[in-house]
């Protein structure tokens, strides 16, 4: 018997309207919707899992539970590597499709941002949601589950 298949969600920072999309999509699917926040975020969902609050426990809970062929929703680049490492899938909740052959640039570009305000910069912050970043979403969400990107 074939496992579901399944998206994991890093709650911890998923806007509300990207949440609302991965629910409606999973079901639609017909994959199963997992959440992962620590205990700070308190969620109303049948497949929740809670953490504790410590740095990076979130990500490490859901990198030792994804497998191969899980999507997984998230923002944070370093946790994305590792999912692609695992053969998991991986989408930013403003739509990016992170790719194995284009990870290691966006890492280091992070990297180098934080570097430069370590060093006392200033990088823009991240914009307002708005209701295209919700629209790139479901998009490139939606051809993940339907098998279109791999």
């Amino acid at each position: 018997m074939a496992e579901q298949k399944r998206v994991l969600v890093d709650a911890d920072a998923c806007p509300k309207q990207a949440l609302a999309i991965v629910r409606t999509l999973s079901e639609r699917y017909g994959w199963q919707c997992i959440t992962y926040a620590s205990y700070n975020h308190q969620m109303d969902h049948p497949h929740h899992v809670m953490v504790d609050a410590g740095p990076q426990a979130v990500d490490l809970k859901l990198t030792n539970a994804v497998r191969p062929g899980d999507v997984v929703v998230t923002q944070d680049i370093g946790l994305a590597a590792m999912i692609l490492g695992k053969q998991g899938l991986a989408v930013s909740p403003h739509g990016t499709i992170f790719y194995p052959d284009k990870i290691g640039f966006m890492l280091e570009e992070r990297n180098e941002k934080a570097r430069f305000r370590r060093g006392g910069g200033r990088t823009k912050g991240p914009a307002a949601r708005t209701g295209e970043d919700d629209r790139k979403f479901a998009e490139s969400l939606q051809l993940l589950l339907s098998g279109g990107e791999q």
